[in-house]
């Protein structure tokens, strides 16, 4: 799955692959012999480029300006994220992932092993997904307008929709080429029941600064962090979790993959607990968390909670 830094980005690398895909099934045109009438000559077109040549901005975040009204800017990062702040500008560079997998160019030798781990990987950007519908007609999420923008706020277990890897939070962007920027909860809602049964493209936004941490249970079946309402607060000095990089003031979003977003620190415990010797946790900085949980709160999670909001 290509990873791209904008939809125009996106767009744009699509015509360029139809269009090479277009020169090749046309033979080349004979030359012209030196006797055939000069012509003038017509201006040159600009070379076309391959998708590696095509040159990504530095930065993902913050370019991409805001997310739900919060402008990601560096002031702010600086002052709620410092860890990110002091981070160099290229770690956030996009790349262009190997076509074998989300594992590709990575050397795992004991961590591979974890199925989980490969539904875990994040890949911060701009991203195209084909859903379908399942036998009652649903395809498993529900959305939420903030800001003119559409956010998912709930992801069915097991769902069309979690299987291609929508998660809450993640932005909509367009649906089966229809922009959806300044759209209503029900405008949304009536192109997904408009749309066919298989097919459906989705272009999504991920959530920003969302990163997926992969951890190893020690002799005792410990990891190394303590957390509360889901937010990790401490790590173990020496610890699988503190060695490979887990932060504090980061909220748990899903086990090796899995929603846990409104579960009970016990529940999250026990998610935790059976899920074998490999952890992969998705965590993403509390400063933004609050916000996703401010803008979805209210009527909407009491809505969610009676059914009363529909389910796509």
């Amino acid at each position: 799955m290509a990873l791209y830094p904008s939809l125009e980005d996106m767009k744009v690398d699509q015509l360029m692959k139809a269009q090479l895909q277009a020169e090749t099934q046309y033979p080349s045109l004979p030359s012209i012999s030196s006797n055939s009438i000069a012509q003038p000559a017509a201006p040159s077109a600009p070379p076309l480029l391959s998708p590696s040549q095509v040159s990504v901005p530095g930065a993902l975040y913050p370019l991409l300006g805001e997310y739900m009204g919060l402008e990601i800017n560096e002031d702010a990062i600086a002052q709620s994220m410092p860890e990110y702040a002091i981070m160099n500008r290229e770690s956030f560079e996009m790349a262009i992932p190997a076509q074998s997998g989300p594992l590709a160019g990575m050397t795992a030798p004991v961590s591979s092993q974890s199925l989980s781990l490969q539904k875990a990987i994040v890949t911060n950007g701009i991203r195209e997904l084909t859903l379908c519908k399942d036998q009652n007609g649903k395809i498993g999420i529900r959305v939420h307008s903030v800001n003119n923008g559409v956010f998912i706020c709930l992801v069915t277990k097991g769902s069309p929709a979690a299987l291609v890897g929508l998660r809450f939070g993640d932005q909509i962007l367009d649906i089966n080429g229809v922009s959806v920027a300044g759209y209503s909860m029900d405008q949304v809602h009536k192109i997904f029941r408009n749309s066919p049964v298989n097919g459906i493209k989705v272009v999504v936004r991920d959530r920003p600064f969302e990163r997926t941490v992969t951890m190893h249970k020690d002799s005792s079946g410990h990891i190394g962090f303590q957390f509360k309402n889901g937010k990790v607060t401490a790590l173990v000095k020496d610890s699988s979790a503190s060695r490979n990089g887990l932060l504090t003031d980061h909220q748990i979003l899903e086990i090796n993959g899995k929603n846990v977003i409104g579960l009970k620190d016990k529940d999250i415990t026990i998610e935790i607990e059976s899920s074998g010797d490999i952890i992969t946790v998705t965590v993403i900085p509390s400063f933004i968390y609050d916000h996703m949980i401010k803008k979805m709160s209210g009527s909407l999670l009491r809505n969610i909670m009676d059914h009363s909001d529909p389910m796509l």
